[in-house]
């Protein structure tokens, strides 16, 4: 399993003992009983060979019969659903090879047996009064939903003002754009407040799957504040890195746009703050240039703003122009000349455009 499965599987995970749920609540009742337990949310013929012991029941999961259970000490086993109970008061051992950090029995039981079968286990510990999930090689404290939400609300209060930095820049970005002022500078400087926005968001959404029930109003807060952004890095990579001749895919440092935007994902933090390595990095900056130096963008933004515009249409408007300078100067009936662009098309793109254009010099300058 690899990190990426890993952290979908722990989400998932994270999701099905979230607050509001039947496993939630049977695992509260036993840290509450302070008997502990252990639980494997899943069962093949894998868990089946780890198994000793122990009876099988195969009956409807509810939290009262996961309570009952835990008391008689031994390892329960449910469905990957968590909507039967498959096995109780069973022995679990696991290969004894393999490495765990942990030194109580349980938690060393939980941790081998997730590693060797790749199903989720949850360990309750009646000493420390914690509930652990264990995913592959990850293991992760579930907390009270009182402590989520007061570091989901410091995150929400983040990302207003990251989003609120975001706004200027590509304000200002558009600005520039209109008058072919634009410098890398300006382009790297929105590329790292999308980012910064799209990690910040990130994290508040673990926490919207943590809080189950109790981040409904964490989630409508979130959706607010990055609506309208979601497409908008791969649209600045496609504008300032696509070769003049490139396809829809090809960049001019030979890779994808998706391999782009996975460098710009994979940066640390503390590259990603300095932007001229974060231009390096993605190779916004070639040799000689500088931070200062002119950029001309191909036009996927701003069309992309131009209500009803199909995405196959803004490709041919872009490869037949070839940059936005030269779009913005084509008339209605230069426009119609592009394959698919009808008159009334065409004049929808003016129109829009000339608005962008007006409202963009306005908001930098008044």
């Amino acid at each position: 399993m690899d990190e990426r499965e890993e952290e979908a599987l722990l989400r998932a995970t994270l999701a099905v003992v979230a607050p509001g749920t039947a496993l939630r609540d049977g695992l509260e009742r036993i840290l509450r009983g302070r008997t502990g337990a252990l639980v494997v949310l899943g069962h093949d013929a894998t868990v089946e060979q780890l198994c000793t012991g122990g009876f099988n029941l195969d009956v409807d999961f509810s939290a009262t019969r996961l309570r009952e259970l835990a008391k008689m000490d031994g390892a329960i086993v449910c469905d990957r659903a968590v909507t039967r109970i498959v096995r109780a008061a069973v022995q679990l051992v696991p290969d004894p090879s393999i490495e765990t950090s942990e030194s109580g029995t349980r938690h060393r039981t939980a941790e081998r047996t997730a590693k060797q079968t790749g199903l989720p286990v949850v360990s309750v510990s009646a000493s420390m009064n914690i509930v652990a999930l264990y995913v592959g090689s990850r293991r992760h404290v579930v907390e009270g939903s009182d402590s989520i939400l007061a570091r989901a609300n410091q995150a929400l209060a983040t990302l207003e003002r990251y989003r609120s930095r975001l706004d200027e820049v590509t304000g200002t970005l558009s600005a520039l754009e209109i008058e072919d002022l634009v410098t890398l500078r300006d382009v790297a400087s929105v590329l790292q407040r999308l980012e910064m926005v799209r990690r910040i968001s990130a994290e508040i959404s673990g926490y919207v799957v943590e809080l189950g029930a109790d981040g409904r109003l964490l989630s409508l807060q979130l959706d607010e504040l990055v609506s309208g952004i979601g497409g908008d890095r791969e649209l600045v990579v496609r504008d300032y890195l696509t070769g003049p001749a490139g396809s829809e895919t090809t960049v001019r440092t030979g890779r994808t746009v998706e391999g782009v935007l996975e460098d710009l994902s994979a940066l640390t933090d503390s590259r990603l703050v300095d932007l001229e390595a974060l231009s390096r990095v993605l190779g916004l900056l070639g040799d000689g240039d500088t931070l200062d130096s002119p950029a001309s963008p191909r036009g996927y933004r701003l069309l992309s703003k131009v209500p009803r515009l199909p995405a196959v249409v803004v490709e041919r408007l872009v490869t037949h122009y070839d940059g936005l300078q030269k779009l913005l100067a084509a008339s209605t009936d230069d426009l119609m000349g592009v394959g698919g662009v009808g008159e009334h098309r065409a004049r929808a793109v003016r129109e829009g455009l000339s608005r962008l254009a007006e409202s963009s010099i306005l908001e930098r300058y008044v």
